[in-house]
């Protein structure tokens, strides 16, 4: 068996055209992801197939082939844009004599140096050993059986079985581990319901300008790069919007063709910020001529998370690299808004967006004045803490006279927690 190189930059890509879209993949996205993950791409190998090769995923030629431009590029890993069997990645790199990478490897690996909080690097960990579990014997078939010899006989745990046990272990750690993030990620959410305060969760591929977008909106300094999957971990920060006041925006890791299953599975904890969101903004990069494919992507994925019934706005981004495209907003039969224009690059359109973010958060919005007795004091300070009195003056029962605007469902919340569903029934009315 081939030594393990611990490094290995220096790449051979392939990539093969089938004809079932359910499985291909696009080349040009794929060397992106290369080179997001470090790698230096020294060739690539294409071809065509009807099917793939149930050995080697492509036919004994083109191994042969790849063989061939390994050695003359001194290449230490070659790159599928494919998901591999582990049988398959196992003959190959018997047949290359260096490392193999299947697409999601690939991916974990971006996603593992992309990882800076200690929630993510638990999911990266967990996503990683849960493919590894399978591949377990990659690398390692001297240690299937027991050797025998003087003191090595009788029985005993195998080297690999040591492993899988070892595996299995680590990985009820994460999930324990985890179970605990989740909780505190529950409670964090339950106590914004409580405060009525809406969360809108920006979804869409990698590299549509998410993080961009939310740095412009919120004057924060999430990590933002023309790369995929610059971002990972998930941040939240609140931003202020007229006639809605507080709201919660969380920036969320990009989706991309094809997510590995192993992601979609060890990142719900961070996905489940998009299920609780009151609105989703879907980013959209305009000048992508693949957009359309993408926002299907987008909304498959939402579909395996149980996102896909939540209320969407779409916002069409990078407008600035598109000739004659001016911000706008669209709506849908009823008036909604539906679609913004915009570039959160040089700020275009970005009034239009927060106009658009209003109108869906509000709903329909209650303005008027209502009394309220000394006792209600609480209610009182819950009205400020929204940010929904504009006026006030004392009442001549000690109490006060109060002119309050806010969405008619923190209104109907506020009515049923607090005790005084006359006064602000009435004020609804």
């Amino acid at each position: 068996m081939f030594e393990r190189p611990r490094g290995g930059e220096r790449a051979v890509l392939v990539h093969l055209e089938l004809p079932n879209d359910s499985v291909s993949e696009d080349l040009e996205e794929f060397e992106r992801l290369v080179v997001s993950a470090g790698a230096e791409p020294v060739a690539i190998v294409t071809g065509s197939r009807t099917q793939p090769d149930p050995k080697y995923y492509i036919g004994t030629g083109k191994v042969e082939e790849v063989a061939l431009q390994v050695e003359a590029g001194e290449a230490e890993v070659v790159l599928f844009n494919h998901a591999l069997s582990p049988a398959q990645e196992r003959n190959l790199e018997r047949a290359f004599q260096c490392r193999v990478l299947d697409r999601t490897g690939l991916i974990l690996d971006i996603f593992a140096q992309r990882a800076r909080t200690h929630e993510g690097k638990l999911q990266v960990e967990l996503a990683q050993l849960e493919h590894l579990a399978t591949r377990l014997v990659r690398g390692w078939t001297h240690l299937e059986r027991q050797k025998g010899g003087i003191g090595l006989r009788g029985p005993g745990e195998t080297q690999l079985e040591t492993d899988r046990r070892l595996l299995r272990e680590r990985i009820r750690t994460i999930h324990r581990r985890l179970e605990k993030v989740r909780r505190q990620r529950d409670q964090g959410r339950r106590a914004r319901r409580r405060a009525t305060v809406p969360t809108v969760s920006l979804v869409g591929y990698t590299n549509a300008g998410k993080s961009t977008l939310f740095n412009t909106l919120t004057g924060a300094e999430v990590y933002a790069a023309d790369q995929l999957f610059a971002t990972l971990d998930p941040t939240l920060r609140r931003i202020r919007l007229a006639e809605v006041g507080d709201v919660v925006l969380a920036d969320t890791v990009g989706f991309i063709r094809h997510l590995p299953h192993e992601l979609v599975a060890a990142f719900r904890a961070t996905l489940e910020e998009t299920l609780e969101a009151t609105l989703l903004l879907q980013v959209v990069d305009a000048h992508d001529p693949q957009r359309d494919a993408a926002i299907r992507q987008v909304n498959q994925v939402l579909a395996e998370i149980g996102a896909d019934t939540l209320p969407q706005l779409e916002v069409y981004n990078k407008i600035d690299a598109l000739a004659d495209v001016q911000p706008r907003l669209e709506r849908d039969g009823e008036g909604r808004p539906c679609r913004v224009w915009i570039s959160a690059a040089t700020g275009a359109g970005l009034e239009l967006l927060r106009q658009a973010l209003s109108e869906l958060l509000a709903g329909e919005v209650v303005r008027g004045w209502v009394e309220l007795p000394p006792t209600a004091g609480r209610l009182r300070a819950r009205l400020f803490e929204l940010g929904a009195v504009l006026a006030e003056s004392d009442a001549e029962d000690g109490g006060w006279r109060i002119e309050v605007q806010l969405p008619r469902r923190q209104l109907d919340q506020l009515a049923s927690r607090e005790g005084h569903q006359e006064r602000l029934a009435g004020l609804a009315r």
